[in-house]
């Protein structure tokens, strides 16, 4: 019986109390197990105590997820934040260059909100801090101080760009998403292509050109109640897909 892919899911740090701990959401090592049928490895954000090359060879898929802190602006020649604005510098030394050589080794990465983000950094592109203060964008953000089903549930639709990943993985031209976020694309990397955008022309989903294996960001979070949503379950499908063909290879 071929073995489980090895996927590895991105942590944040978080104090504690007194001390520092590396942390993965639950719902997103969920839908890595039930819904791209991998087994989850939460991998830490120790930046430059990482062995990069040992950690690839290990991994059949990469998972970078959401997270409720801001990639650092310096690291896309952006304006300062705002006073108070959460980041997370152990998690930015970590993930950035390691989309990049994840990419270069063929090992398929799948990357939502932050992780999405996070991915048109580490090419070159830039994003807007706050997404709702700027020109002809409407507010992305959850509804604060309402349930988690409210704050998930669907918010607008999407219009995905034909002959791209998604319409190749039966998506449909118009879906409807979540949209849990206040930061968004405003470069576009090089070598990154549109995949769906929302009604305001947000760039709500991209893929990596010319990358050996699945490679694709989304700004929505897709691991919500991943199961229930054909949609949602599709994208894990594929990039389960993906890492059991990178297992087999190893």
């Amino acid at each position: 019986m071929p073995r489980l892919p090895l996927i590895g899911v991105t942590a944040c740090t978080k104090q504690i109390g007194l001390h520092p701990y590396h942390i993965a959401g639950d719902k997103y090592l969920r839908a890595v197990a039930v819904a791209a049928g991998g087994l989850p490895l939460i991998v830490p954000a120790l930046a430059e105590l990482i062995d990069q090359p040992t950690l690839l060879a290990s991994l059949d898929g990469l998972l970078f997820t959401g997270s409720p802190s801001n990639v650092e602006p310096h690291h896309y020649q952006g304006p300062a934040s705002e006073p108070g604005t959460h980041h997370d510098p152990s998690r930015d030394r970590t993930t950035l260059p390691l989309i990049r050589a994840a990419v270069e080794a063929g090992l398929p990465i799948f990357g939502i909100c932050r992780g999405f983000q996070e991915m048109n950094v580490a090419f070159g592109g830039s994003l807007h801090h706050k997404v709702h203060e700027v020109g002809p964008f409407m507010d992305h953000r959850e509804p604060e101080g309402e349930s988690l089903e409210i704050q998930y549930a669907p918010s607008h639709t999407l219009h995905v760009q034909p002959g791209g990943v998604l319409a190749g993985l039966g998506l449909p031209g118009e879906i409807h998403v979540n949209s849990i976020h206040g930061q968004g694309v405003e470069r576009l990397a090089p070598g990154l292509r549109i995949e769906a955008l929302a009604p305001d022309g947000l760039i709500e989903a991209f893929s990596i050109e010319g990358a050996k294996s699945f490679a694709l960001g989304v700004q929505w979070h897709p691991e919500w109640q991943v199961r229930d949503n054909p949609h949602y379950l599709a994208l894990f499908q594929a990039f389960g897909e993906a890492c059991r063909e990178r297992a087999g290879q190893r």
